[in-house]
Formats: structure tokens, C-alpha cells, sequence
């Protein structure tokens, strides 16, 4: 899962965080073994992040709340610059955090769009759901944006096709950004 960022007005540093599993090509048990731990602690029946942990990458979920300060290279990476990542720090929600998925879009196609097509179509859709979300557009709002998408490996590889969008703040926050605007 490659996942971008459009360059935030706030962050000091705006990175594009990248989760590519180049490395699992032909080798099952490395597969297997990156894929199967660090689940996110969540409660039952809602599913929400209960303590902060280390969570895979690819079991990151539409509300979720993430510390982006401490996703490993995201404050050391260049503007627009894509970096890989295998986990991400979440927190409950209730938690400062700096960050939290507020759109998912699975795409419906079966030929990877390119690396650029994909960047496009991220920022897109990403950018259009801001406002829906905030409550203000991304040019009025105080808050960036950034995320993740497929590469062209975990497209064809892992058969991912999901682009998360996450909102994101300088400072830390406490809940959910939902309609901060409003």
C-alpha cells in the first residue's frame, strides 16, 4: 500500500508516506510473517483503537487516529517526498494525535493507473472529502492532508486497491476533527 501526501500548509515537513512490500515478492514465510502482527487493539463491537500501538499498515481503518509525529521518516521527509513505512503508531482517539483517516475509497479497476495516475487520483479525492469532513475547505482550513495509496507491487501483488485519506495537524489534537469547522 503506497500511501502519499499533498503538501499541507501546516506541517513543517508535508511527507508522503509510502507502505510498499517490494520486499515480498516469492518469499511466502517473509509474507507471512510481516503480514500477520501487529493488529490494532480495537474494541468489539465498534472496532475503535483502544491503546496506542504499532499497527500494521494495512490494518488501518477509516476513524483511526494516528500520532504522525512518530511515524518513523514522516518529519524528516522532504515536501512531497514518499517514504515506506510497515506500521503506524496509533492512539485512541480520545488521545492527542496529529492525524486520523477521514475517507477510503477502493477502487474498482483492475489495471494499476501508474504511479503518477495513482498520485492524481489520491490527491482528488482526498482533497474533494476534506470539506465534507472538516466542514471547511482544505484552502480556508488550518489542517492538511495526507495518506495512502497502492503501489504498482501491492496492487498486483497483495491485490490492494484502497487510497486512505488522513487529515492532519500541526498540533496535537484530542478527538475526532469531524466537523471542527462547523
Amino acid at each position: 500500500m503506497n500511501r502519499s501526501i499533498r503538501p499541507a500548509r501546516l506541517l513543517a515537513a508535508a511527507a508522503a508516506v509510502t507502505v510498499s512490500l517490494t520486499m515480498l515478492t516469492g518469499c511466502g514465510a517473509i509474507f507471512d510473517e510481516i503480514m500477520s502482527g501487529d493488529d490494532a487493539p480495537r474494541d468489539e463491537p465498534g472496532g475503535e483503537i483502544t491503546a496506542s500501538a504499532d499497527a500494521d499498515a494495512f490494518q488501518i481503518l477509516k476513524g483511526d487516529c494516528i500520532d504522525l509525529e512518530a511515524l518513523d521518516g514522516y518529519g524528516d521527509a522532504a515536501e512531497g517526498e514518499e517514504y515506506e513505512v510497515e506500521t503506524v503508531p496509533v492512539v485512541p482517539c480520545a488521545e492527542e494525535h496529529t492525524g486520523e483517516v477521514y475517507a477510503e475509497l477502493v477502487m474498482k479497476t483492475d489495471k494499476y493507473p501508474g504511479d503518477e495516475g495513482m498520485s492524481k487520483k489520491f490527491d482528488e479525492w482526498c482533497y474533494g472529502e476534506f470539506e465534507k469532513f472538516v466542514g471547511l475547505s482544505y484552502d480556508e482550513s488550518k489542517f492538511g492532508y495526507t495518506g495512502f495509496y497502492p503501489t504498482q507491487d501491492t496492487w498486483e501483488q497483495l491485490d490492494d486497491r484502497t487510497l486512505q485519506c488522513i487529515v492532519s495537524s500541526e498540533e496535537p489534537v484530542k478527538g475526532s476533527l469531524k466537523g471542527v469547522a462547523q
